[in-house]
């Protein structure tokens, strides 16, 4: 199993960055480079304790489809995704807020657990190319709601 973490320092406060991570159209819009949308479960707006949702996407030339659920949820201190049916033989990415000591700021921590399918050769490829490009994903989001809610007034 291959395990990632980073920390993003967002300025705004937990509750806003904790209900932006949960827009699916905030989402969508920060894979748009993969062509990313969901296609079944809750489709718009924010996700909630429970919700499932379908995502399509392509990814190394072909198209994925991955449902997750919203396993635990805290507002606005943390919430868990997990893969129902996908992929992975195993993806829980668990998203945790905490307000930073700079005033209005939140620093959000992505723990990201995961393990791919096909044994040695699935943990072969976590090692060369799943991690590092799982990484580029969940930054490239974080860029994403970062830049949209430090420039809003």
């Amino acid at each position: 199993m291959a395990r990632f973490e980073t920390v993003t320092l967002v300025f705004a406060p937990p509750d806003v960055l904790f209900d932006t991570s949960l827009s699916v159209e905030t989402h969508t819009a920060s894979m748009a480079g993969s062509s990313e949308r969901a296609v079944a479960g809750v489709t718009t707006g924010l996700l909630g304790l429970g919700d499932q949702v379908t995502w399509q996407a392509r990814h190394f030339g072909l198209t994925w489809r991955m449902t997750s659920t919203i396993s635990a949820w805290e507002r606005p201190g943390y919430f868990v995704d997990e893969q129902v049916s996908g992929p992975f033989r195993h993806w829980r990415h668990e998203h945790r807020f905490e307000a930073a000591p700079h005033a209005g700021a939140t620093l959000m921590t992505d723990v990201v657990d995961f393990s791919a399918p096909a044994g040695p050769l699935g943990r072969l490829a976590e090692l060369l190319v799943l991690r590092r490009h799982m990484t580029h994903l969940i930054n490239l989001r974080n860029q994403h709601i970062k830049t949209i809610l430090e420039r809003s007034p």
